[in-house]
């Protein structure tokens, strides 16, 4: 079974830089879409971004275009998000979560989820 495992969540100043990263083990990602949400406490989980299987197909929340970006190397059968400009706002639990094929919208489209990742942006 797909398991998913994210990491490089922490602390960082505002303005600041992460990337995160999301390995599989068990199975390939080649035939998954991968998308990351985010989760704050009392809220619904939210769609940040997500890449499709093939790599060509990629999309990102309003909240964060132009500074998060998606990105897949097939190789180390890792997605990454690399999260610039970093705002207090985008703290929350991080979580990448596969599906076949295309990307959606919804967590309830995807089938498997990782165990999430803190970001906290703070000064």
């Amino acid at each position: 079974q797909l398991q998913l495992v994210e990491s490089g969540g922490g602390l960082v100043q505002p303005g600041g830089s992460l990337r995160l990263s999301c390995a599989a083990s068990g199975w390939t990602l080649n035939y998954y879409a991968i998308g990351w949400f985010r989760q704050v406490p009392g809220k619904e989980r939210e769609g940040v971004s997500c890449i499709s299987s093939s790599g060509s197909s990629t999309n990102y929340a309003d909240s964060v275009k132009g500074r998060f970006t998606i990105s897949r190397d097939y190789a180390k059968n890792t997605v990454y998000l690399q999260m610039n400009s970093l705002k207090p706002e985008d703290t929350a639990v991080y979580y990448c979560a596969a599906r076949s094929y295309v990307c959606d919208k919804i967590p309830e489209g995807y089938d498997y989820w990782g165990q999430g990742t803190q970001v906290t942006v703070s000064s």
